[in-house]
Parts: C-alpha cells; sequence; structure tokens
C-alpha cells in the first residue's frame, strides 16, 4: 500500500488529520510525534517537513478547529435570524454539536495547554470564533437600555462559559458523569436563567 501522506501529495494534512485522531483516542498529550508519523503513513523525520515539533503540530489541528468551530457558529447564527435571542440561543447550541463532532479539534483547542497567541494564524481563528458569539450577545443586547446594559464581551464570556462547562461535565463523557437531562436541555435552561436575570426573558418564558 502506498504511504498515505506521499501518494496524495499532502503530508501536512496527512500528518494533521492523523494527529487528530490520536488526540481524540488519547488526548493532546497522549500522543508522540512518531505516532503521528506512523498513522499517516510516513517517516518520523518527514514529520519535521512541515512542523517544528508536536506543539506546532497541535497548534495547526486548534487553527483547522476553529476554522470549522467558526463555521457552525456563523451558520448556527444565520439560522435563527430574525430572531436576536434564537440566533443567540443557536450558536450555544452549536458548541455542543462541534464538541460531539470534532472531539479531537476541540481538545487541541481547549484541552491541549497552547495559547491562542502561538502563531497570528491561530490567534485570527480563534478570535473569529469569539466574534460570532459577541455579535449575537450585541444584538441581543441592543433590547435592554443603555444604562443597564452590560459588555457584550461580558455576555459572550458568560455562555461561552455555560457552554464549555456542559461540554466539560455531560456532553463528552467527562468526570461528571452521565447528566440528569440532556446537555441541550442543561444549556438551554441554564442561557434562559441567565437572560431572565437581564431582563430580556419574561419570568414565565
Amino acid at each position: 500500500m502506498p504511504k498515505r501522506g506521499y501518494h496524495h501529495g499532502n503530508l501536512r494534512q496527512a500528518l494533521v488529520d492523523a494527529a487528530t485522531g490520536l488526540i481524540e483516542a488519547k488526548g493532546p498529550q497522549g500522543f508522540t510525534l512518531s505516532e503521528a508519523a506512523k498513522a499517516a503513513g510516513v517517516t518520523p523525520a518527514a514529520v519535521y517537513r512541515h512542523f517544528e515539533g508536536r506543539e506546532d503540530l497541535i497548534a495547526e489541528i486548534a487553527r483547522q478547529g476553529f476554522g470549522i468551530f467558526a463555521d457552525l457558529m456563523e451558520f448556527a447564527f444565520d439560522s435563527g435570524r430574525p430572531s436576536a435571542l434564537a440566533s443567540f440561543e443557536a450558536t450555544g447550541r452549536a458548541y455542543l454539536a462541534f464538541a460531539r463532532k470534532y472531539p479531537g479539534h476541540y481538545q487541541a483547542m481547549f484541552e491541549s495547554g497552547l495559547s491562542m497567541n502561538r502563531s497570528a494564524e491561530l490567534a485570527a481563528a480563534a478570535e473569529r470564533a469569539k466574534a460570532v458569539l459577541e455579535r449575537a450577545a450585541a444584538e441581543l443586547s441592543d433590547h435592554i437600555p443603555p444604562e443597564k446594559r452590560p459588555p457584550a464581551q461580558m455576555v459572550s464570556a458568560h455562555i461561552w462559559a455555560m457552554s464549555h462547562g456542559v461540554v466539560e461535565l455531560y456532553a463528552r463523557g467527562a468526570p461528571g458523569g452521565r447528566a440528569p437531562f440532556p446537555p441541550e436541555d442543561l444549556l438551554e435552561s441554564g442561557i434562559g436563567i441567565y437572560l431572565r436575570g437581564l431582563g430580556l426573558l419574561p419570568p414565565d418564558a
């Protein structure tokens, strides 16, 4: 069988795909460059033609992950229009959907310990994803009187943290164990409580 990376002429992406699978199976700290090379069907030395080391490879997986993540968030945001509330809630659900469908990318992005400022490309990709949720929060916050309106960055950070917590505890079989309710319901109810506290939902909504 031909070596996959060389045969397809895209060794760099073959290594990314192989390492993503290893992260999904073993976590971001649970694989070596030699294992990634073997999974891609190339020699360990070939890895260094494209990546300086393991951290560089993980950073590329995270960069690609943030691109996918931002695309999903933008689709979710647009699918909720014209309602600002529906768009806002959809972006929260998209967070859970991404973590489930792309666990290797998710772990590279959020559990590898990488600095988002490791490269300009990674920082830009992460900022794009963050901006989608901030835009959704800004549109929703327009309904709050200016003197009572929290910064959109704060609202989006709260929802990001809530979404991340639900994912870590319940959506990926993490230490929190089995959720008492579906993760989507936990997140939706949590967002509802938060938005009622801001005065964006009536008490009985």
